[in-house]
This record gives C-alpha cells, structure tokens and sequence, in this order.
C-alpha cells in the first residue's frame, strides 16, 4: 500500500489548507476536514479525468493508499488553542516557550527552526505520555 505525505496548515483566516509533499494535491475548507476531503475528492477527479482523456497518472491512484497527515507546528497550537483544549500557560509547559513568544506565533510571527524543534519535541512528548494511558 502506498503511504502520501500530507501537511495540514490553518490560514490566517482560520480556514484549514492540506497538500501533498510529493504529490500536486491539495485541498481547503472551513475545518480540518473539510479539507481532507476536498483534497480526496481532487485525487479522485483528477484520476476520473485522467481516464477519460487517456492521460497518464500516479498509478497508486488505483490501488490501496493511504494519506499520513501531518501538521505545521504553529498550526498546531492554533487549532487546539482555537479549539479551548490548550491554553498559551499550557503550552509553556509543554513547549518550554514563555507566553508571549507563543502568542506571536499564533498571530503571525514564524517560529525559527530551533523554536519550531522545541514545539515539536513539546508535543512528540505530550503524545507519547498519553499514548502510555491506554497500554
């Protein structure tokens, strides 16, 4: 089975973007997935398209595939900050990243890589101590 790397973002606008990594597909809509599913239905018309005109196309389009999402790190804190289940003192715990660096980076600030990294792991670790809940 073919596994596609997709990458999930929130626009400033709150509306959510997902796309391929090394794929041309992609997708948008008012939640996360809204645009999972446009993105599907993409991938399912291009393919219908492709037929229809005899083109060629990525042939794991016909078999089993699945898409490994993924998302950004500051689209991340946005969907569950916005959503109420984390609060900015939450993520400083989590992170290790003071309150007002975090909420720049809600607002539009690009988090450096090395910032970005300390998300990440904050997170990677959160995940892996509750993954330890249900063992």
């Amino acid at each position: 089975m073919t596994t596609i790397e997709a990458i999930i973002e929130r626009a400033a606008d709150g509306t959510f973007t997902v796309y391929c990594q090394d794929e041309i597909f992609s997708g948008a809509g008012e939640t996360m997935e809204a645009a999972k599913a446009d993105m599907k239905r993409q991938m399912d018309f291009y393919r219908e398209t492709a037929r229809e005109e005899g083109f060629k196309y990525p042939a794991f389009l016909d078999g089993p595939y699945e898409i490994h999402y993924s998302f950004d790190a500051t689209s991340l804190m946005k969907y569950y900050v916005g959503a109420g289940i984390f609060s900015l003192a939450g993520l400083e715990i989590v992170t290790g990243i003071n309150q007002k660096q975090l909420w720049s980076y809600l607002n539009g600030t690009k988090p450096r890589k090395t910032q970005r990294d300390r998300i990440e792991r904050g997170f990677r670790k959160l995940s892996k101590d509750l993954s330890t809940i249900f063992v």
